[in-house]
């Protein structure tokens, strides 16, 4: 089983308020399939339960608002490393080209959301190539807006990858079997959501009801494109 960790101190505020239903957590496995049903990895799975309140856009608590860099994103062999990054809202991210060439970092929302992206909704930086063995360029960004962003290169049209900035600390990415387990969710109503950077509209939410031990296969429309190796 491949599980991927959450945000422990971004769910530091949601766990406080939900104190009295700790007791009752459960464990929540989602299998997410492609369109072919084989697992579907890199995709984002967020729970929400009925108990907690999600805002658009999150708070910070004290662990998201600290300076300190909480991800980073290379940019190495004309490839984002890695392909997929889940953060939490108020983030800070570092990206750092490792190629010996220049690259771009344009980051906007992901789908058909950025169509009509404005230009706060996203963020562009540049960085100089890597001269020999010398100290790589990087550039930190804060992402202060909740949602899936594209990430891309003006120089290089090849080069995608993503970002998914988390409003519910119960957000993790599949690992290649497909798989996303979340930890101490409460019982109860709950609303799923699934996330692929090669869909375009985003699905409806799946209700749930969460018991102690829940697991549940998700199917969706997307079927992945191989990647550039």
């Amino acid at each position: 089983m491949n599980t991927q960790s959450r945000f422990p101190g971004f769910a530091i505020g949601l766990a406080t308020a939900l104190l009295p239903l700790l007791a009752s957590a459960a464990t929540v496995q989602v299998t997410v399939l492609a369109r072919d049903g084989q697992p579907l990895a890199d995709a984002v799975v967020v729970l929400v339960p009925a108990t907690a309140t999600t805002p658009a856009t999150a708070p910070r608590t004290s662990a998201t608002a600290s300076s300190s860099v909480q991800a980073t994103v290379q940019q190495q062999k004309m490839q984002f490393v890695p392909v997929l990054t889940v953060v939490p809202v108020g983030a800070r991210v570092r990206f750092t080209n490792l190629d010996a060439y220049e690259h771009h970092v344009r980051g906007r929302p992901a789908g058909l959301a950025g169509l009509n992206a404005d230009a706060a909704s996203g963020f562009e930086l540049r960085l100089a190539a890597r001269e020999g063995e010398g100290e790589p360029a990087s550039t930190e960004v804060t992402l202060d807006r909740a949602g899936p962003l594209q990430l891309g290169c003006h120089l290089h049209g090849s080069m995608r990858g993503h970002l998914f900035v988390a409003d519910s600390p119960w957000t993790v990415k599949t690992g290649p079997d497909g798989v996303a387990t979340l930890q101490d969710v409460p019982e109860g109503a709950a609303r799923l959501r699934v996330w692929h950077g090669e869909q375009l509209i985003d699905p409806a939410p799946l209700a749930l009801n969460i018991t102690p031990v829940t697991a549940l296969s998700v199917p969706t429309q997307v079927q992945p494109r191989r990647r550039r190796p």
